[in-house]
């Protein structure tokens, strides 16, 4: 939003200085985005031509004389038409800036004569778009004195960054208005307008609509015998100062209302009206030609004014180029109506058109100025255009009835910790236009019609806070917790940054890809139902809540691979949904690894192979994964199982299932399903794995943070090894389970050091060679310990597996 300060002083009566007025505007919540200050009009000055002499080299060129005030007279060289002795322009001397030809000028030679300078055009200086000759002033404009004084130009520039919350503030007055009850001078009560009404308007408006709300309010009058041409220079130079192109007077006006008093008009060409107004629903595929010069395709969605021609405006948005006013039109009809403004964001949204119409219409323009704002633009036509104004029309319009709120002057307190008195914050309400009644600790407030975004007390509180001043806010630092070393995240948020910072130090990159996948890719992966699908999916491969975050990171993968990164290892944690219920919400730590992309190094490079690098990945790559998650979760390694298996996604025979006990899943890992990565496009060599971070269990609390004292025995491990016989069928993790058990207290680690399969140990059968690490804590184990203890271990897994101490 932009304006000018002698604009607003139009409607403001203050003293404040520019910088004071930035300020206050900031602090009220109007924040002040740039203040251009016409700093760039400064250097030019009034001068006159003593002499123009025709050039000797050039037919249509003169050699000028120029006075500028100083008593010493400069050469300009110069080609305008209008280039004469006696004559009084604009002067721009060597290092002034031009901005309208985008020149910084310097002294120059044009055709051999050397030019100090130039006489500038009003286009030179972005005054309008004339250039047919220099600038013409009066014989009596002071010379020597600054250009931009004399001519209006050094009028600063306002632009404040409005919210959509605040529709009152799309007008200079209502700007002015807030200024005023912070207390920066007196609002301008206007004067209201004076003209004489002959006869009736002769056309009729009719509101054909099946909502009401979609134009609640149509006013409109005639106004015979005007002469439309250029409008005030004034006027012409607000426009431009905010951005606006000068078209003619009746154009020019109905822009400057929409920005002095937040009151978008629009006028017909009244003789190009056939018939009756009729304010309906489009037709599907019922055409404009606007006066932007687009023609726009229409549906029943889109508000229009049409009569027997057709559709001659978008109803709150943009007018008709068939209606339109230029020089030739004589009798006008003045328009002022009243929008629904979701209607309008819609209409406007789907084809594309911002105007400054709808910006306000969309936002919500006062319902009571309606007719007011058809006053006000008749008095305007009628000063720069002349004719006779008819009698007015209104359509529609039932009137406005307040919203009252009950407001007990203690919420200013309790919501913002100002202490504000009640008489002050009476008399803020009241100079914002609010209409407070009643007594005592609670008042009753009636809100004006310019304020749609007040709807209840908090609201009021709001506006006393910000004209109060936000900045009497005092700091206070935060209630003690009672803990001075007390836990600030939760488990779940330290657990997802340990498993993040655990995958990036295994040289993973963290990726983040779309919560919503296609239902083919979510019924892959087990999801798909009903519930999670979306209501408004921003595209059609986008329509289900994922169920797994594998189906991203995999296409994530082939998309690297597809531009020539076939070695990825990426990583995500984030949330999968199970449900749409909170607790159907999981936080999941996932990762894929592709091609040669493992911990020991990838490519073909004679580093890494020395190191095992450079291979493809497989299901051990994953596993160690989610195990390092594991572990940077804090989980007691000793806790979790693996078994054989995962859901159907992986493939069947390399692929694992990690748990915490019998029923406890605390995820999956290794390779893909061939149908999977077929399904998703995706090829090459792929791993990955998928680790629940919200199934693990919390951590016991302990009685204190600190550590205890580091415990080691002084006496030396022993290591032992045993070789069992089992069934193929048994995993060497029961095994490892069940050596284990045989005495916690003296066994410290049990490994799996070799596994044999052949003829020697049956058909059907496997050897399974484990290293038992046996580390004494109070004594030096005798023979007969180590005989006791090996017998516990043997019976152990003979129980547990089915298994035989090999021979």
């Amino acid at each position: 939003m932009k304006f000018t300060l002698s604009w607003l002083k139009d409607h403001l009566d203050t003293d404040a200085t520019l910088e004071q007025i930035c300020e206050r505007l900031t602090a009220i919540g109007l924040e002040v985005e740039d203040v251009d200050d016409k700093a760039a009009y400064k250097p030019f000055v009034i001068a006159k031509v003593l002499s123009a002499e025709k050039h000797p080299e050039a037919d249509r060129l003169k050699v000028l004389m120029v006075d500028a005030g100083d008593g010493k007279p400069v050469q300009i060289v110069c080609g305008a038409p209008n280039a004469r002795a006696g004559l009084v322009g604009a002067l721009a001397r060597p290092g002034v800036y031009v901005p309208g030809i985008d020149v910084t000028l310097s002294v120059g030679k044009i055709r051999g004569v050397e030019s100090h300078g130039m006489m500038c055009s009003e286009k030179e200086l972005n005054i309008s778009d004339n250039h047919d000759g220099i600038i013409d002033l009066p014989e009596d404009a002071p010379v020597g004195t600054s250009f931009a004084s004399y001519a209006g130009l050094d009028d600063p520039v306002i632009e404040i960054n409005l919210t959509p919350n605040r529709p009152d503030c799309t007008s200079i007055y209502g700007i002015a208005r807030d200024l005023a009850a912070s207390g920066l001078g007196k609002l301008k009560t206007p004067k209201a307008p004076s003209f004489k009404v002959e006869g009736e308007t002769p056309y009729d408006v009719k509101i054909v609509l099946d909502d009401e709300r979609l134009c609640p309010g149509f006013a409109y009058r005639l106004v015979r015998g005007v002469k439309n041409g250029p409008s005030p220079k004034w006027m012409q130079q607000r426009l431009l100062a905010i951005g606006l192109r000068p078209i003619s007077a009746l154009v020019d006006v109905t822009n400057y209302m929409t920005f002095d008093q937040g009151r978008p008009m629009h006028v017909f060409d009244a003789d190009k009206v056939k018939g009756t107004l009729v304010v309906r629903r489009a037709q599907e595929g019922e055409e404009v030609l606007a006066l932007d010069t687009r023609t726009y395709k229409l549906n029943p969605a889109n508000v229009v004014i049409a009569d027997d021609n057709g559709v001659e405006s978008i109803g709150g948005i943009m007018g008709g180029e068939h209606s339109g006013c230029d020089e030739n039109t004589v009798n006008v009809l003045i328009e002022s109506a009243l929008w629904d403004p979701i209607n309008i964001a819609k209409t406007g949204r789907a084809h594309g058109i911002i105007t400054d119409a709808r910006y306000r219409f969309e936002r919500g323009v006062d319902p009571e100025y309606m007719v007011p704002g058809l006053e006000r633009t008749t008095e305007l036509v009628l000063e720069m255009c002349g004719g006779t104004a008819a009698e007015k029309k209104v359509t529609g319009y039932k009137g406005h009835t307040k919203k009252v709120v009950d407001f007990p002057y203690s919420e200013v307190k309790r919501l913002t910790g100002l202490t504000v008195s009640n008489e002050d914050a009476k008399q803020i309400l009241t100079g914002l236009g609010f209409e407070v009644s009643g007594s005592g600790e609670t008042v009753k407030v009636a809100v004006p019609s310019w304020r749609p975004d007040v709807d209840g007390k908090a609201d009021l509180v709001e506006e006393v806070m910000r004209i109060h001043g936000v900045d009497q806010i005092k700091p206070e630092p935060l209630a003690p917790t009672g803990s001075v070393n007390g836990k600030i995240l939760t488990t779940l948020q330290i657990r997802s940054r340990a498993a993040k910072r655990a995958l990036a130090a295994r040289g993973m990159l963290e990726a983040v890809t779309w919560s919503f996948i296609s239902e083919d890719h979510a019924k892959l992966f087990g999801g798909g139902s009903h519930a999670l699908k979306l209501a408004n999916p921003i595209a059609a491969d986008m329509s289900d809540m994922r169920p797994s975050l594998l189906p991203g990171l995999l296409t994530a993968a082939q998309r690297n691979a597809d531009r020539g990164f076939g070695d990825v290892a990426i990583f995500e944690v984030s949330g999968t949904y199970e449900s749409d219920t909170p607790e159907g919400q999981r936080r999941v730590a996932g990762g894929v690894r592709r091609g040669t992309a493992s911990l020991a190094g990838s490519g073909r490079l004679w580093l890494n192979a020395a190191k095992g690098g450079g291979k493809p990945v497989d299901v051990y790559d994953a596993k160690a994964d989610a195990l390092a998650v594991l572990e940077a979760c804090g989980l007691p390694m000793s806790n979790v199982q693996i078994e054989a298996g995962a859901p159907a996604w992986y493939h069947p025979g390399r692929s694992g299932t990690i748990k915490a006990g019998p029923k406890v899943i605390l995820g999956y890992f290794g390779e893909f399903h061939p149908k999977t990565l077929g399904a998703l496009d995706v090829s090459g060599a792929l791993c990955g794995f998928e680790v629940f971070i919200d199934a693990m269990p919390e951590p016991k609390r302990k009685a204190t943070r600190t550590k205890p004292a580091l415990e080691l025995s002084p006496f030396q491990l022993v290591r032992r090894d045993f070789a069992f016989v089992v069934d193929k069928a048994v995993e060497a993790g029961a095994i490892v389970r069940a050596a284990s058990g045989a005495d916690r207290k003296l066994i410290s680690g049990v490994n799996v050091f070799d596994i044999f399969e052949g003829a020697s140990v049956g058909e059907g059968r496997k050897s399974v060679a484990i290293e038992v690490l046996i580390q004494p804590v109070d004594k030096t184990l005798t023979d007969e310990d180590f005989d006791a203890l090996t017998k516990k271990i043997v019976g152990n897994v003979e129980k547990t597996t089915g298994g035989v101490l090999r021979a």
